[in-house]
């Protein structure tokens, strides 16, 4: 967990790493169940093919992304596929948490939990929905 004694250093990749295995093991174990092997990864920003497949603007403008074949999407008669990534941006993640004055943790955990929704399925639109009405 964050230090908060250096709350005013940026979080390492190492840091954000443990605020995401954090943020994961809050995720009620019936939900977690059902990810299946998903692995996450910080890197400090998203690698150049990511950045042009995505037409992003800058390399700040994107704080996670899902890489992988969503739950209801696979089939037991696919080959074996690779193991699906969840990839959390330090140096975007760190900008918004400067800008906005938010705590580290609840922006790591939503980028996360924004991510796994992805991995379950949902769209940006399905997920905007779902944070509007709770």
């Amino acid at each position: 967990m964050l230090n908060r004694g250096i709350s005013r250093l940026a979080p390492s990749l190492a840091d954000i790493e443990a605020l995401a295995d954090a943020a994961l093991a809050t995720i009620p174990r019936g939900l977690r169940r059902h990810l299946g092997p998903v692995a996450i990864r910080v890197e400090q920003f998203p690698d150049a093919a990511t950045q042009d497949a995505m037409e992003l603007e800058s390399p700040f403008d994107l704080l996670g992304l899902y890489r992988g074949v969503a739950l209801p999407r696979k089939s037991v008669s696919d080959p074996l596929p690779g193991i699906d990534m969840i990839f959390l941006y330090r140096r975007p993640i760190l900008d918004y948490w400067c800008e906005s004055g938010e705590p580290i943790e609840d922006i790591v955990r939503h980028v996360l939990i924004h991510e796994i929704g992805h991995h379950f399925g949902f769209s940006d639109a399905d997920m905007e929905r779902i944070e509007r009405s709770a």
